[in-house]
């Protein structure tokens, strides 16, 4: 399977310091993460922001419940306007997931930027025609929607 990209664009009335200490806190994966995701940080941050090399430790199941091991590095920092996440282990042959953050007329214009591939060859092709696309685009719609509940629409 070739590499995918997909991208997300969303203006908040929101101040750009304001959204960046949200985002930048990966404790709040979990208020932006659907429930049938079956998300859950097994990291201990307590609140800490992210930075370039950080490590978090996470657990899937996103497909029939069963649990996929995921862990994310920090790879690019660029406060308060962009950071990068890449799978180092996890479901996907690659995962690079670019957050950008600029200021708006309206609040603050909020992209994600994601490149992926499944591996798996034809494989891998055929799941990310049935199901694996659908729930990405699944989970960054209710990303979507979330944001919109905590911050508001432009």
């Amino acid at each position: 399977m070739k590499i995918k990209k997909k991208q997300w664009e969303l203006i908040l009335p929101v101040k750009l310091k304001e959204l960046w200490n949200f985002f930048s806190v990966p404790d709040n994966l979990n208020k932006m993460t659907p429930e049938n995701a079956g998300f859950r940080m097994i990291s201990s941050l307590n609140g800490q922001k992210i930075f370039p090399g950080m490590l978090i430790e996470h657990e899937v199941r996103p497909i029939l419940g069963i649990p996929l091991y995921w862990v994310t590095e920090i790879i690019h920092v660029e406060k308060p306007h962009t950071f990068i996440d890449i799978q180092l282990i996890g479901p996907y042959a690659l995962w690079h997931h670019q957050h950008t953050f600029i200021a708006h007329e309206k609040g603050v214009l909020m992209t994600d930027t994601l490149h992926y591939r499944v591996g798996l060859g034809l494989l891998g092709t055929l799941a990310n025609s049935l199901f694996v696309e659908k729930k990405i685009e699944e989970i960054f719609d209710f990303r979507r929607d979330a944001a919109v509940k905590l911050f508001g629409k432009a």
